[in-house]
């Protein structure tokens, strides 16, 4: 552990929405800072302009908002450093770390495809960098187009990943890599580079993907005289089937699983647990728990694999665990968008709200259940499911049957549970039949639907004045 203050960040491109993957990174990100009272960092790295936008920019913060993990600092633009990028460039010219490449993109393309024809790697041949220097003068001083390359020296490049362990690269495998496109512009290596040092960033925790990168930039550390941060590439996300997860597993950005209906909190859980354990068989934490159990050292060198099943299952389990003034603000836009709010579910109804949220969570697996199952509280009139009329009320005796048990339900002293099942069986026995005879109609009557929550409990909320109205069909 760094004995500066914890420092790390989240640096998604917005080349694209907030995608599984990323949000299980900026996940970890926030846990350890949280947890060693540090400071979490959103950085936007936006340098490839043709493919970064706005949207997705304002996509990457309404999820990361979403889930609750809120940063620090930020969010920055990696493309306002630009000017700081060029300059860390120009010093690596002159200490010698950097040359300017002149070679035209037609050639460094033909000679790719001959490398790809002979079936080998294609690695940059340093022509340029035996130019002799006033070789090189004469072509700046020419304003022939040129990038800058890093020069990477002899040897291997070795690190200790706090995930993966021991890395040691050979540099005869790293290719003198572009710092500065022939147009000025920066690439993704010395502007992430001199940014973390800006930033003094004490930890770099990002997808194994990036592992590949890390010689260039341990390298560029170097060359600058910067201290290098902890690095931890934590496990890739990979679908069932155990291929890179994609699109064809279902969705991956963030703000579908929103839109879905899914929890933040469940989310979150589930994040976690891709590829990290607290060495412990518990599996639901609340924020405070995960920030203390968290560690580097818990993450998993294998890939995890994303469980949709898994995800839908911490769904229903926060639905059903979650308090009433922590739900009902995610089911507030769920109504309004079903046309069924009214102001007065946050006020002289909210108690009669916070019932109907009950009765509905032991059947809800995601937040729109909600509206689409209790609709009929709402509604003056019924919408009745054909094959449930079909088979519970096309008998005009059990239309009788109900009429009857209005008047019963009209004239009870008290409209409880308890008189309520006392009305019905009693009523049952003088006709003769089973309680579900009069059960089964009286449930279709009145929501419209042949299956619900618990018939004397809907009676209840719904009210006297309504149930007797519906059972008179």
């Amino acid at each position: 552990m760094s004995k500066q203050p914890v420092r790390v960040r989240f640096a998604p491109s917005p080349t694209g929405y907030l995608h599984v993957g990323g949000a299980r990174t900026a996940l970890f990100d926030w846990l350890f800072a949280r947890k060693h009272n540090g400071t979490f960092i959103l950085r936007i790295e936006d340098t490839d302009i043709e493919r970064s936008s706005e949207e997705m920019t304002r996509g990457i913060l309404d999820a990361m908002t979403w889930l609750g993990l809120h940063w620090d600092e930020g969010p920055y633009m990696q493309s306002a450093g630009f000017d700081q990028h060029r300059d860390a460039v120009s010093k690596l010219l002159e200490s010698g770390h950097a040359y300017h490449c002149f070679c035209p993109p037609e050639l460094l393309e033909q000679k790719r495809k001959e490398a790809a024809a002979r079936k080998t790697d294609f690695k940059y041949d340093r022509i340029c960098l035996r130019l002799a220097p006033d070789e090189v003068k004469r072509c700046l001083e020419n304003e022939q187009r040129a990038a800058v390359r890093f020069k990477v020296p002899d040897g291997s490049v070795s690190f200790e990943d706090a995930v993966v362990g021991e890395v040691t690269i050979s540099s005869e495998t790293i290719e003198d890599f572009v710092l500065l496109r022939s147009n000025g512009q920066p690439t993704y290596h010395v502007s992430v580079v001199v940014d973390d040092i800006e930033m003094r960033i004490t930890h770099v925790i990002r997808g194994a993907d990036h592992i590949s990168n890390t010689p260039k930039q341990i390298l560029l550390y170097r060359a600058l005289g910067a201290p290098i941060p902890v690095f931890a590439h934590i496990p890739l996300i990979l679908g069932p089937d155990k291929t890179r997860l994609s699109k064809r597993h279902g969705a991956t950005s963030v703000m579908a699983y929103q839109e879905q209906g899914i929890l933040p909190e469940a989310m979150r859980n589930f994040l976690a647990l891709l590829g990290w354990s607290p060495g412990t068989d518990q599996e639901f934490f609340e924020d405070d728990e995960l920030i203390r159990a968290f560690s580097l050292e818990g993450i998993s060198k294998a890939n995890a694999v994303f469980n949709p099943e898994k995800l839908a299952w911490f769904n229903a389990q926060y639905i059903a665990r979650l308090p009433h003034e922590r739900l009902v603000p995610y089911l507030k836009p769920e109504y309004i968008k079903a046309g069924l709010w009214r102001d007065s579910l946050e006020r002289e109804d909210a108690g009669w709200f916070r019932s109907l949220v009950d009765l509905y969570r032991p059947r809800a697996k995601v937040l729109q259940d909600f509206p689409k199952l209790s609709r009929f509280f709402f509604l003056d009139h019924v919408e009745y499911d054909q094959a449930a009329v079909d088979k519970f009320l096309k008998d005009e005796k059990v239309r009788g049957y109900l009429r009857t048990l209005a008047d019963r339900l009209e004239a009870l002293p008290e409209f409880s549970h308890h008189s309520l099942e006392a009305a019905v069986r009693s009523l049952a026995d003088e006709l003769g039949v089973k309680p579900a005879a009069l059960m089964n109609p009286a449930r279709v009557a009145i929501t419209g639907q042949a299956i619900a929550p618990g018939l004397f409990d809907v009676m209840i909320l719904l009210g006297r004045d309504k149930t007797v109205k519906r059972l008179r069909i």
